[in-house]
């Protein structure tokens, strides 16, 4: 099976406070340019963040306006995250609504809030009212894009569950029920294998495949999401860093994509997003801030011309 690929085309990132992380700005001309490096003719996905509170009104943008990357080839996978502390979800399902008017012409998917299971770094789980805001969140953002006759994805996502219980998404089953599931267009996953927990390097493709299979028998079972229901793996990369090695990471990128491409029929997997294309900041000593195929000055990582050989290797060629 081929998969579409796609890249956050940005380097900055939010840091456990929610502040954004230290490096030099996003240069829009660079990120253009790596881009079309990347994928050369084949279709490809940029992945873009939008925050959303009342009192924040989505200023918040990763990259900065990511929708401007969305030309030729290239279409638009955005993220709205929810920051709202508050319970009313009118302002949230109008700013989502505003999100497809305006860039409905260049999304191909619209993902409703950000590992809304996790409250660390990135993620939206801290917010009183997440899971009831993605409920309401993907059937608005559903009727929306009927109702304007778009050809755009409705989907959300979650980190890694490891609960054997699966409170999360047996609670959106839960509150959702059937009309919830059948108003998704895919699911996302984010996962960053041998990150965060350490994994052998012989034991780095068992470790993806559980991770990969997990998730669909597991916690989109438990949400009562269809084994046809696509998943899209919407967040992976692996950090560079002290003692992590620039060769390492080309290494992972390979063997992930390989896995993914290997089990994308038996799951029903039919997207990679990796995260991310630049460094937040090369050479300070906190891998947190070198998830990049580039570093933070765009000169390229080795894993950067991986990326682009498995991209023309495996792509979907419309």
């Amino acid at each position: 099976m081929t998969l579409r690929f796609g890249i956050y085309a940005g380097g900055l990132g939010e840091d456990q406070f929610r502040r954004t992380t230290p490096g030099p700005a996003e240069r829009s001309d660079r990120i253009a340019d790596a881009l079309d490096a990347l994928h050369g003719e084949h279709p490809f996905v940029v992945r873009g963040y939008v925050q959303y509170s009342d009192a924040l009104r989505g200023n918040r943008e990763a990259p900065p306006r990511p929708w401007q990357y969305a030309t030729g080839r290239r279409k638009l996978d955005l993220v709205v995250c929810f920051r709202e502390p508050g319970q009313d979800l009118t302002g949230w399902l109008e700013f989502l609504r505003a999100q497809i008017r305006e860039h409905g012409p260049v999304l191909t998917t619209l993902q409703i809030a950000e590992e809304p299971n996790h409250s660390g770094p990135g993620g939206d789980g801290g917010q009183p009212a997440v899971r009831q805001a993605v409920i309401e969140g993907v059937r608005a953002a559903r009727a929306e894009v009927d109702r304007l006759g778009l050809d755009v994805r409705i989907g959300c996502n979650s980190s890694v569950i490891l609960d054997p219980a699966q409170e999360f998404w047996t609670d959106l089953g839960r509150r959702g029920g059937s009309e919830f599931a059948h108003a998704l267009d895919y699911v996302g996953l984010d996962f960053f294998a041998d990150v965060f927990r350490p994994i052998p390097a012989d034991g780095l493709e068992a470790a993806v495949t559980a991770v990969l299979t997990g998730f669909r028998r597991e916690s989109l079972t438990a949400a009562g999401i269809p084994d046809t229901t696509p998943i899209h793996i919407t967040e992976n990369g692996w950090a560079t860093g002290p003692n992590r090695s620039y060769a390492r990471q080309a290494e992972v990128l390979e063997s992930v994509v390989r896995v993914v491409d290997g089990l994308a029929d038996e799951l029903t997997i039919t997207t990679y997003e990796h995260f991310g294309l630049r460094d937040s900041y090369s050479d300070q000593g906190d891998m947190n801030l070198e998830f990049g195929l580039l570093r933070s000055d765009y000169t390229p990582k080795p894993a950067f011309d991986r990326y682009r050989e498995l991209i023309a290797e495996y792509s979907v060629t419309g």
